[in-house]
């Protein structure tokens, strides 16, 4: 690794990033449901356990007990001391069994960036997940306010120090991409009638990378980068 970076947890893409992330900064997953982009989330959180660092991540559609259920069968160490799981996603049985996590965390951008603040007093963390931040963006009635929203969250974070994943299923993250860091993208392509994954590299602040288009895979361990190789 690289001296001044982090792992993704993904050895081919720290390779396209030049040897990692720069800590204390915001990223963009972006892709089409069905990419990876929780999985690629979970490798970067658990490349920061395995690290001794402390890790918190919010999901915000998936429920916590099928990531801990789904990832726990591939090898993560989702029961790790240092690995906080927040389930902040609107189902039922939240308002009955948990004070409605979903409106502490994920009511709107805003609240989300508070409660995370708020977590901090608690704690502190070297690594946030946020996964996706689609439906808080989908929630938000004007646009200008996700707008100052979204960028008070990137201000606020980088005050924290930590170094933050988001992921975001939609196609258009202008804002998004105009104020964090990073952004990677994954695809999914069709070639000679296969499905054929690919990902890239489109932003990285402060740093080169790698521009070329790179095939990916989710194995039964998790994603492998192969950043020798070119899509066809």
């Amino acid at each position: 690794m690289v001296a001044g970076r982090i792992s993704t947890g993904v050895p081919g893409l720290d390779i396209m990033l030049h040897g990692g992330l720069i800590p204390g900064r915001v990223y963009l997953v972006k892709g089409s449901p069905g990419t990876g982009k929780t999985t690629l989330a979970m490798h970067f959180a658990m490349a920061g356990v395995a690290n001794g660092e402390s890790v918190l991540y919010i999901t915000l559609e998936e429920p916590a007990e099928n990531i801990r259920e789904d990832f726990g069968r591939m090898g993560f160490d989702v029961y790790h001391d240092e690995f906080t799981l927040i389930d902040a996603t609107p189902t039922t049985e939240h308002y009955v069994l948990v004070e409605d996590f979903f409106e502490t965390f994920a009511k709107n951008l805003n609240k989300l960036t508070e409660s995370i603040k708020e977590q901090f007093r608690v704690k502190r963390y070297s690594r946030i997940v946020v996964d996706p931040i689609t439906m808080l963006k989908l929630a938000s009635k004007e646009e200008m306010d996700y707008r100052r929203a979204f960028l008070t969250f990137v201000k606020s974070m980088m005050r924290l120090r930590a170094t933050v994943l988001i992921t975001s299923e939609l196609e258009r993250t202008d804002i998004e991409e105009y104020l964090v860091s990073g952004v990677i993208e994954m695809k999914l392509l069709e070639r000679d009638g296969k499905l054929m994954r690919a990902i890239k590299v489109t932003k990285f602040r402060g740093s080169g990378f790698d521009n070329v288009i790179r095939p990916y895979e989710i194995t039964e361990t998790g994603m492998v980068v192969h950043p020798d190789r070119t899509v066809p």
